[in-house]
C-alpha cells in the first residue's frame, strides 16, 4: 500500500465525501445540483465512464451551460452491479488515465441519475419523454443493433424484437424504449429528441436510423414515418481503450488514491470523439472540450474502425492462439507487432483521404497505445463477440482490397486466426472460452471443417458474398492450414 495511505484513510466516495479527498485525485468545481439532464444514455459502461461521460464533466467545469447532465440507463440484468455501483456512491465515479508517465486520478460528476430499467421500465420511458431530454446517447456494443450484416437488414424475428412489438408499454430492448418513449412526445405534441450512436459501427448513426424507424413502422407506420421525417441520428467515431475493470484496478484506486470506488474506470490517456453536426433538438458546444464537429465523419470511422479495430482483431487471436493474456504482452513479440502493422499497411488503400490526419503518425500511435503496459488490457476483451466485430472491422476492407486487387494477406490471416481461435485450444494446448452469442454454431463448424474454412464461410450472416472471390477462399484456407500446422508464432515465421 501507498505509504501515503492507511487502510483506515481509504474514503468511501459520494458527495459528502469529495472535500475530504484531499489532492490526490482532481475533483470537479461545478455545482452538480443545478445540472438539468438533457442527455439520456443507455449502456453504461467503461466506456461511455471513460469518454463521453468525460467530456461532459470537462464541459461542464469550463462553461456555464448545466443543461446537459446524463441520466445513465441500464436494461439489462448485467448492468444491475452498475446500479449497485452508482447508487450507493451518488453516480460518482473515479477515472484513473494510466500510462508510463504515471497515473492521474479525477471524480467524474456528470451522470446525476442511473435507472436500471428491469426496475422500473416506465421510469425509463418518462426520463426520455422529458421535455428537457434533448439528445439520447447509446453504447450498447455492435451486437445490440439487431443489424444482419449479411443482407443489411433488420432483425426483425430476434426474440427481443418479437417481444417488443407484442408488449409496447413493457419494453425490454433498446428500440422498444426509444420507440415508447418518442411515442408519447408525439402524442404530448413535443419535439423528438437525437439518437446519438456511440458504438464502432462505420455509419453508425446511419444503422441506428434505419434499424429504429424499421422496427418502429412495424410497430406503428405513423410514428415509424414521424421519427424518419423529425430524429436526427448524427454518425460519430469514437475512440478511447478501456479495459474492463478488474478487482486489481479497484484495489489500485484504494492504495494510490485513498478511494473506496466499487466500480472505477481505468483507460488510456488518448481520447478522440468525432461527430457529425447533425441534431433536431440542439447540443452543448462541445468543440469547447476538444470534440470536434464536421459535416462528414465518414472519413474518420473508416480509418479508426479498419486500423484500430482491425488490429485489435488480429493482435487477441494471434495473441490468445500464441498463450499471451494482455495486449502489451503480445505488442512485445515482434513478429505479432509486424504482423500488425502490415494489416495496417493492405488496410491504407482502402482509406479515404482523412482531413488533419496523417496516416502514417496515426497508425505509429495505435502501435505505442497498444503497448501501453499500464492498461493490462486483457485479450478476451478484443476477442469478445467477435461474429458481430468481424464484419464490421475487417470484411469492408477486405471488399475493398480485392476490388482494388490489393494484397489481402493479413486480413486473411486475421480471419483464418479467428477460426483456429473458434476451435477453443491456443498452440499449447490450454482452453480458449469462446464468449460470443454465435459461439454454438461457429465452435461447431470451427471444429467439423478442420483445416477446411468452407463451412465457417458459408454463414452469409456474416460473410455475405465474400465466399464467392475464390483468391479469398484460397488465402484464408491456406493460413488457416498454417495455423493448424505449425501455430501462429510459427506461421508468422513464414509469412
Amino acid at each position: 500500500m501507498n505509504s501515503n495511505i492507511s487502510t483506515e484513510s481509504v474514503i468511501k466516495l459520494n458527495e459528502a465525501s469529495l472535500a475530504r479527498l484531499g489532492d490526490r485525485v482532481q475533483v470537479f468545481t461545478y455545482d452538480r445540483h443545478q445540472i438539468v439532464n438533457g442527455i439520456v444514455h443507455i449502456g453504461v459502461g467503461g466506456f461511455h465512464r471513460a469518454h463521453q461521460a468525460l467530456y461532459l464533466d470537462n464541459y461542464f467545469q469550463q462553461t456555464p451551460d448545466l443543461q446537459w447532465g446524463i441520466c445513465g440507463v441500464g436494461l439489462l440484468e448485467f448492468d444491475r452491479r452498475m446500479r449497485d455501483a452508482l447508487h450507493s456512491q451518488d453516480c460518482l465515479y473515479t477515472l484513473v488515465e494510466r500510462s508510463e508517465a504515471g497515473d492521474r486520478a479525477r471524480v467524474i460528476g456528470s451522470i446525476t441519475r442511473y435507472l436500471f430499467a428491469p426496475d422500473n421500465t416506465q421510469a425509463v420511458i418518462d426520463a426520455m419523454a422529458d421535455p428537457r431530454c434533448r439528445i439520447v446517447t447509446l453504447t450498447i456494443t455492435e451486437a445490440g443493433y439487431y443489424y444482419i450484416e449479411g443482407s443489411g437488414e433488420f432483425d426483425a424475428n430476434h426474440p427481443t424484437i418479437q417481444h417488443d412489438l407484442q408488449h409496447p408499454n413493457q419494453p425490454i430492448g433498446v428500440y422498444g424504449f426509444l420507440t415508447a418513449a418518442l411515442d408519447k412526445r408525439r402524442e404530448q405534441g413535443l419535439a423528438p429528441f437525437t439518437v446519438l450512436s456511440c458504438d464502432n459501427l462505420q455509419g453508425n448513426g446511419n444503422i441506428a436510423a434505419k434499424m429504429l424507424t424499421t422496427f418502429a413502422r412495424l410497430q406503428n407506420p405513423d410514428l415509424g414515418n414521424w421519427i424518419s421525417d423529425r430524429v436526427t441520428f448524427p454518425n460519430c467515431m469514437v475512440d478511447r481503450i478501456t479495459p474492463a475493470t478488474t478487482p486489481a484496478d479497484i484495489k489500485m484506486v484504494a492504495e494510490q488514491f485513498g478511494i473506496d470506488d466499487a466500480f472505477p474506470v481505468v483507460a488510456e490517456p488518448f481520447l478522440q470523439w468525432v461527430v457529425e453536426d447533425r441534431f433536431c433538438a440542439g447540443r452543448p458546444e462541445l468543440e469547447a472540450v476538444g470534440v470536434q464537429m464536421t459535416d462528414d465523419v465518414h472519413p474518420y470511422e473508416m480509418m479508426k474502425i479498419r486500423l484500430l479495430n482491425a488490429s485489435h482483431l488480429l493482435i487477441g487471436y494471434l495473441g490468445t492462439l500464441a498463450g499471451y493474456t494482455y495486449v502489451h504482452e503480445v505488442m512485445a513479440d515482434a513478429a505479432i507487432r509486424q504482423a500488425a502493422l502490415r494489416l495496417m499497411a493492405e488496410v491504407t488503400p482502402t482509406l479515404q483521404s482523412v482531413p488533419g490526419i496523417d496516416l502514417d503518425d496515426y497508425k505509429q500511435t495505435l502501435i505505442e497505445r497498444f503497448a501501453n503496459p499500464k492498461i493490462q488490457d486483457r485479450l478476451p476483451r478484443l476477442c469478445l463477440n467477435s461474429a458481430a466485430k468481424i464484419p464490421k472491422f475487417i470484411l469492408g476492407s477486405l471488399r475493398d482490397a480485392l476490388r482494388q486487387e490489393g494484397a489481402i494477406d493479413y486480413m486473411s490471416l486475421a480471419i483464418a486466426a479467428w477460426f483456429r481461435y473458434l476451435k477453443g485450444q491456443d498452440d499449447l494446448g490450454n482452453p480458449i472460452e469462446v464468449d460470443d452469442p454465435m459461439a454454438e454454431i461457429l465452435t461447431q463448424r470451427a471444429r467439423s471443417g478442420g483445416s477446411d474454412p468452407r463451412g465457417l464461410l458459408g454463414i452469409t450472416e456474416i460473410f455475405g458474398n465474400l465466399p464467392q472471390s475464390w483468391r479469398f477462399v484460397e488465402t484464408v484456407s491456406d493460413r488457416l492450414r498454417s495455423l493448424d500446422e505449425f501455430g501462429a508464432k510459427g506461421t508468422l515465421e513464414r509469412q
